[in-house]
């Protein structure tokens, strides 16, 4: 399968929104548009599987390579192994169910849907790309339409929102360039090429002094603590579609990034490096969980336990074992699914009660049943219960994190489970006072999800039961890709 089309759909898309002439065209060729992008996906995913079948072993697949730039060896060079197979299915539901939440937004529609598909575009782009400066290129692609979906349709402190997120992502994006452009000059050969990076090891002096540069960049899309800040303001003031894709896909960059360009290509520095990767992301596990539980915002409290989640993400990375590793990337799934899920129910809540005030609502589910079961089930998915996607996720992480033998290993593993017992406890009393209780006044009259917020909401649920239900599937496929970046870093031990 030609990998371009992933990038043509949305493309494409996007200029059929813009040059639709009514509000119902426009959102009738976004929802078009993104169900082609998961058709697509799907397609990709069945004729991945069946080149394994087939007996290719090959470490990526549908590989096309372009000359780019001759003059500094750059290349557009796109491929695929299970890992970006993965982030690629992510980045599919979560746009199409970002097109029917929204689909009812009044102001500029053209524009709102033509920068929601443009940061498909970038994501696709992103994951596909096996040169340095194309995955560059496609960060930054994205940065802009986030900008101006807060800084336009946002709420509340929207322009201050607004101007932390650019400011706090361009500044993780510099640090990518310098530790890119250190790999660049430190090559041999010259190149921004990961497979020949991979190839020809860089020297441990320049792993050591790259890599620090390469993932606190990518760190900061993914909320590396303490340059996770941006993440609780930027989700709050953001429209709903757009929390949903920077938490569900965005911050799923950095961690990509992370592994990709920084573990894979720097085994020395990683293992050097580990034991502090380790500590960040042990912290961020436990400030998101305790910081969430100070919160009475909806949406702060998504943004905060989306810190804590995503360390998950950053503590299997840091581990280095395969299992770890492997759970890591099925952590990017499942919150990108679960948090995606989540700020559309509030934003359907918000909709309706216009407040996201967690003590100013209560006995919601008499009124609007469909949207507090979905909500408590994203609750459940979020606080790991078994059958959903959260659960194989960690468990994957603890299980490759205890596989390091070592105290320090094992006090930060047992943390990070600790933190399980918080995040049920803000959980279930944010759900429970939202949900239960009695019906506050006036609310009675609420209505229920509309057709679109019901398939959206459907959609990002089979994934996560697609997942919590049988997970091996997901396993099977991330699980050779992280073979490969172990492989790497035992060569070195």
């Amino acid at each position: 399968m030609n990998l371009i089309v992933l990038l043509l759909i949305p493309f494409i898309t996007a200029l059929l929104v813009l040059l639709a002439r009514t509000t119902q065209q426009v959102r009738l060729a976004a929802l078009a548009g993104s169900a082609v992008q998961l058709v697509a996906a799907i397609i990709l995913l069945f004729a991945f599987n069946h080149e394994k079948a087939a007996g290719n072993t090959a470490a990526i697949f549908f590989e096309q390579n372009h000359s780019w730039f001759p003059a500094w060896n750059i290349s557009f060079h796109i491929g695929i192994d299970g890992i970006a197979m993965a982030m690629i299915l992510l980045t599919a539901f979560v746009v199409i169910a970002g097109v029917l939440v929204s689909w009812k937004i009044e102001k500029m529609v053209k524009e709102f849907y033509a920068m929601l598909i443009l940061l498909s575009l970038g994501a696709y782009g992103f994951f596909i790309s096996l040169d340095l400066f194309s995955m560059f290129f496609f960060l930054e692609l994205a940065v802009i339409p986030k900008y101006l979906l807060i800084g336009i349709w946002g709420s509340g402190k929207k322009e201050y929102a607004a101007n932390k997120l650019a400011l706090m992502l361009m500044c993780g994006s510099a640090l990518v360039l310098v530790g890119m452009l250190g790999a660049y000059f430190g090559s041999d050969a010259k190149t921004f090429d990961i497979t020949i990076l991979a190839a020809s090891p860089l020297a441990k002096d320049v792993q050591l002094l790259c890599f620090p540069f390469l993932f606190i960049g990518f760190g900061i899309f993914t909320a590396l603590f303490p340059f996770h800040t941006w993440v609780p303001d930027g989700h709050s003031s953001a429209p709903t579609a757009g929390s949903m894709f920077l938490a569900g896909i965005s911050m799923k960059l950095g961690g990509y990034g992370c592994l990709r360009a920084a573990a894979y290509l720097m085994p020395d520095a990683a293992q050097a490096y580990s034991p502090y990767i380790i500590l960040l992301a042990a912290i961020a596990i436990i400030y998101g969980a305790f910081a969430t539980m100070m919160q009475q915002d909806l949406k702060y409290i998504n943004a905060y336990s989306s810190i804590s989640h995503c360390g998950f993400v950053l503590l299997g990375i840091g581990m280095l074992t395969q299992a770890a590793i492997t759970g890591a990337v099925m952590q990017m799934v499942s919150h990108g699914l679960m948090t995606a899920l989540f700020f559309a129910v509030i934003g359907m809540i918000y909709e309706r009660t216009h407040t996201r005030d967690v003590a100013a609502m209560g006995g919601l589910m008499k009124s609007m049943p469909f949207i507090c079961t979905v909500l408590f089930l994203v609750g459940f998915c979020s606080l790991g219960l078994p059958g959903l996607s959260g659960f194989a996720a960690e468990m994957m992480v603890f299980t490759g994190s205890w596989q390091q033998p070592g105290i320090f290993h094992r006090i930060a593993t047992v943390a990070a489970c600790l933190s399980i017992v918080v995040t049920a406890v803000y959980i279930l009393r944010a759900v429970g006072k939202v949900a239960m209780g009695p019906l506050k006044a006036g609310a009675s009259a609420l209505s229920d999800a509309g057709w679109h917020e019901k398939l959206a909401a459907l959609v990002l649920l089979a994934g996560i039961l697609a997942m919590g239900l049988a997970p091996e599937w997901l396993n099977t496929l991330v699980s050779p890709g992280s073979q490969i970046i172990m492989q790497k870093i035992q060569a070195v031990k």
